[in-house]
């Protein structure tokens, strides 16, 4: 019988339906070339639906090595990330995924970002990375988990709601919704 293999925390092989293996692990500082570079492989619409709020929209085909720094590099007392890459070292792999959540200024709620390449998109990526990020912040002991989600991002929106989460319109933002999870224990 062979031995199971034994990952650090929050590292785990997933085999997708193509029978494509990714690792799922904490993102790292030396993902910001590969994330770089592999961003220009985006299609526009995916670039909108997850950085509209970070990048200019005429720098929608290009991520400075400045903002790939910003997203690899958190400060793990209240941000935590997570990357589907290939099974490569830190650096060499292609991310197919990246899953973010920080801690508001509140302490008590956090937001996250998810966004999965087209090339691994219907997978069960998306559901299996969001899963981690709720089970981190109730590791956190937090209150709730929201998102802010185009109106017409149909396929988030849905995950969203059969994990749980509940909508709510952004009076202040036209076209978004706001998904949010309570992870407070119900009262009996």
């Amino acid at each position: 019988m062979a031995a199971r293999e034994r990952l650090p925390p929050w590292h785990e092989r997933m085999r997708l339906p193509n029978g494509r293996e990714v690792l799922i692990r904490p993102i790292r500082p030396e993902d910001a070339e590969p994330i770089r570079a592999s961003f220009s492989l985006l299609q526009p619409e995916e670039v909108r639906q997850r950085f509209s709020s970070d990048i200019q929209r005429d720098a929608l085909s290009e991520m400075t090595p400045e903002a790939a720094e910003r997203m690899t590099r958190i400060n793990p007392k209240n941000e935590f990330a997570l990357v589907a890459a290939e099974p490569l070292p830190p650096g060499e792999a292609l991310v197919g995924a990246v899953a973010r959540i920080a801690v508001d200024d509140n302490g008590r709620d956090a937001e996250f970002a998810i966004l999965v390449s087209h090339y691994v998109a219907n997978m069960g990526l998306g559901r299996y990375l969001m899963t981690r990020l709720v089970k981190w912040a109730r590791g956190k002991k937090l209150d709730c988990v929201y998102g802010d989600v185009f109106e017409h991002n149909q396929a988030m929106l849905s995950l969203a709601e059969s994990l749980g989460f509940e909508r709510s319109n952004r009076q202040d933002a036209t076209g978004l919704v706001r998904v949010r999870l309570d992870l407070k224990p119900r009262a009996a």
